[in-house]
C-alpha cells in the first residue's frame, strides 16, 4: 500500500512538472538591429589594447545571444558603441577612432585631404587680438596659388576681424567650403590685403624641404622637414637620402615640429637610414606589443636595408626591395619639436636612443607610444583584410591595438620628450621665417649649438597659442599598413 501511495506522489510530482514546463512563456528571439554594431564589438573583444579592462568586452559578453544583442540595440548608432567601449575615453584613450568611410581614410594616411592647403596655429597676441598665424603651406593648393606663405598673418575672416570676444563664433567660417581671408601686417592689427579660398582634395607633400648647408662650422648639415611618415612618399624619402648620402653630411637635423606619425614601417625605414651601423635584420629598432590575444603579432622590428615590394593583390614580392640609402657615422642627431610631434615621430627618438645621442630642440613632444590599425567588417579574417570586407558599408575602426617599445624595453614616455634645448617658436609670430631660413628661430637654436654656441634665454612673452582648431583624428596616429600585417610571417622579422 505504501509503495502504490508513494508511486502515485511521484507520478503527481511529473505531471505537474510537465504542465509547468507546457505553461512556460515562449521567450521572444531578439532581432539585431544593426549588423555593424555586431563586427564594432567582435573587433573590439578580439584586438583591443585594453580588451581586458573593459567589462562590456568580456568574453561572455555574447554568451548570451539575446541579452547581447538587447544590449547592442541600445546604442542608436555603431560610433555610440564604439566610443563606449574605448578605455577611459579622452583620458587614457585619446587615440582611438571609428571610420565613416575607410577609402576616404586611406586617402587621408597619405596626405590627401579636402581642405584649404595651410596649416593655421591660433594666437592671442595680446588681451584684444587674435591672429591665425600660417605655420605651413601644401603645394599646388588653393593657398599657395593665392599667394599664401609660412608666416602670414590671418586677422580675420569674411569681413569681420577676430577678437578675442567673437574668435570662437567666426573661426567657424573656416571649415565652410569657401572663407575670405582677411590678411595682416606684422602686427597683428592692420589689415593689408584678402583672399577668398576655395577647398579641394590636396595632396600634402610628406617632405616640406631636404636641404644641406654646407658650411656650419667646418661640417656639412642635412636638414630634413619631414610632416608625416606616409608610405606613398618612401621613395621620395630614400632619394633625400641618397644625396644626404652622396654628399657626406655629418650631421643631420629632423624637423619633426608639425609630424603628427603614421606608418610604423616608414618609421623602421627612416631609422634605418639615419643609423647605417644598425645591423639589417637583427639589431633591434621597436617592438610592437600586442593584446594576450595576438601575442603571435607581437614581434621585433629591427633595422632594415630596403624597402618592402607588394603586388596588386598586396602579396610580398620576395627580392625586389628598393636599397635603403643608409647613413654611417652619425654619433648624434638634432630634432626639432613641438606639441604636435607625435606617435611616429616619438617612435624615432624613443628607438634611436639607445643607439646615438638624440637631442631635442623645441618644446615638448605629445607623448603618444601605442599605436593600431585598421579593423574592416571581414571576421573570416578577423577584422583585418580589407579586401575581405562587408561590401554594404564603408565602416572601419582605428582602436589602439599596441604599444611600441625600443631595444630596452622603454616606452614610458606618455608626457612627452622633454625639449633638451626649450625654445618657443611662436615667440617671434611677428618674424616668422621660411622653412630652412638660417635665422628661423629653431633651426638657428640647433645650428647655433653646432657652431657651439649658447643658444640665448628667450624674452619673456605674454602670447598664448589656443589650440581650438579642430585637427584630423589620424593627425597623431601610429599604424601598421594591411599589407605588411599581412605578409609579416613572410618577412624576415
Amino acid at each position: 500500500m505504501k509503495k502504490i501511495i508513494l508511486l502515485s506522489f511521484m507520478f503527481t510530482i511529473l505531471l505537474s512538472c510537465s504542465k509547468d514546463e507546457k505553461l512556460a512563456e515562449p521567450v521572444d528571439e531578439v532581432k539585431l538591429n544593426n549588423k555593424v554594431n555586431n563586427f564594432v564589438w567582435k573587433a573590439m573583444n578580439s584586438w583591443y589594447n585594453w580588451q581586458e579592462d573593459i567589462p562590456n568586452l568580456a568574453d561572455s559578453k555574447d554568451d548570451n545571444i539575446n541579452e547581447y544583442y538587447t544590449y547592442l540595440n541600445s546604442y542608436g548608432t555603431p560610433n555610440d558603441l564604439f566610443k563606449s567601449l574605448l578605455y577611459k575615453y579622452q583620458e587614457v584613450d585619446k587615440f582611438s577612432w571609428f571610420i565613416e568611410d575607410y577609402i576616404e581614410q586611406e586617402k587621408a594616411f597619405q596626405g590627401t585631404s579636402t581642405s584649404f592647403g595651410f596649416r593655421p596655429t591660433s594666437i592671442k597676441i595680446n588681451d584684444t587680438n587674435i591672429i591665425l598665424l600660417v605655420t605651413k603651406v601644401s603645394e599646388n593648393s588653393p593657398a599657395s596659388e593665392k599667394g599664401l606663405k609660412r608666416g602670414d598673418i590671418i586677422i580675420g575672416i569674411d569681413g569681420q576681424k577676430f577678437t578675442t570676444t567673437n574668435f570662437d563664433a567666426l573661426i567657424k567660417n573656416y571649415y565652410n567650403e569657401t572663407a575670405e581671408f582677411i590678411l595682416g601686417e606684422n602686427d597683428g592689427v592692420t589689415e593689408k590685403s584678402k583672399i577668398t579660398l576655395t577647398k579641394r582634395e590636396v595632396n600634402d607633400n610628406a617632405i616640406q624641404l631636404a636641404k644641406i648647408f654646407n658650411n656650419i662650422n667646418g661640417k656639412k648639415v642635412g636638414y630634413l622637414v619631414y610632416n608625416g611618415f606616409r608610405s606613398s612618399y618612401d621613395k621620395e624619402l630614400n632619394n633625400a637620402f641618397a644625396n644626404f648620402k652622396a654628399e657626406g653630411i655629418q650631421e643631420l637635423i629632423l624637423d619633426f615640429r608639425y609630424n603628427g606619425g603614421g606608418s610604423v614601417l616608414t618609421c623602421g625605414y627612416l631609422a634605418s637610414m639615419i643609423y647605417g651601423e644598425g645591423a639589417a635584420e637583427q639589431d633591434v629598432f621597436a617592438k610592437t606589443i600586442y593584446n594576450k590575444k595576438h601575442t603571435d603579432r607581437s614581434f621585433i622590428l629591427p633595422f632594415l636595408n630596403g624597402i618592402f615590394q607588394y603586388d596588386s593583390d598586396g602579396s610580398y614580392l620576395e627580392g625586389q626591395d628598393i636599397p635603403l640609402n643608409r647613413l654611417t657615422g652619425l654619433s648624434k642627431i638634432y630634432v626639432i619639436t613641438s606639441s604636435n610631434t607625435a606617435s611616429a615621430s616619438e617612435m624615432i627618438i624613443n628607438g634611436l636612443r639607445p643607439y646615438i645621442d638624440v637631442v631635442t630642440v623645441g618644446k615638448t613632444t605629445y607623448g603618444k607610444n601605442v599605436g593600431s590599425i585598421t579593423l574592416y567588417d571581414s571576421p573570416t579574417t578577423d577584422y583585418t583584410d580589407k579586401s575581405k570586407a562587408n561590401t554594404t558599408h564603408k565602416m572601419a575602426m582605428q582602436p589602439i591595438t599596441f604599444q611600441i617599445f625600443n631595444k630596452l624595453n622603454q616606452s614610458d614616455y606618455v608626457n612627452g620628450f622633454a625639449a633638451d634645448i626649450d625654445i618657443n617658436e611662436f615667440a617671434s609670430w611677428d618674424n616668422f621665417l621660411p622653412f630652412g631660413n638660417e635665422n628661423e628661430i629653431l633651426l638657428k637654436s640647433v645650428l647655433d649649438n653646432i657652431k657651439g654656441i649658447a643658444s640665448k634665454a628667450q624674452k619673456p612673452s605674454n602670447i598664448q597659442v589656443i589650440d581650438n582648431l579642430q585637427k584630423n583624428r589620424f593627425e597623431q596616429e601610429m599604424y601598421y599598413e594591411s599589407d605588411f600585417l599581412k605578409n609579416i610571417n613572410h618577412l624576415n622579422l
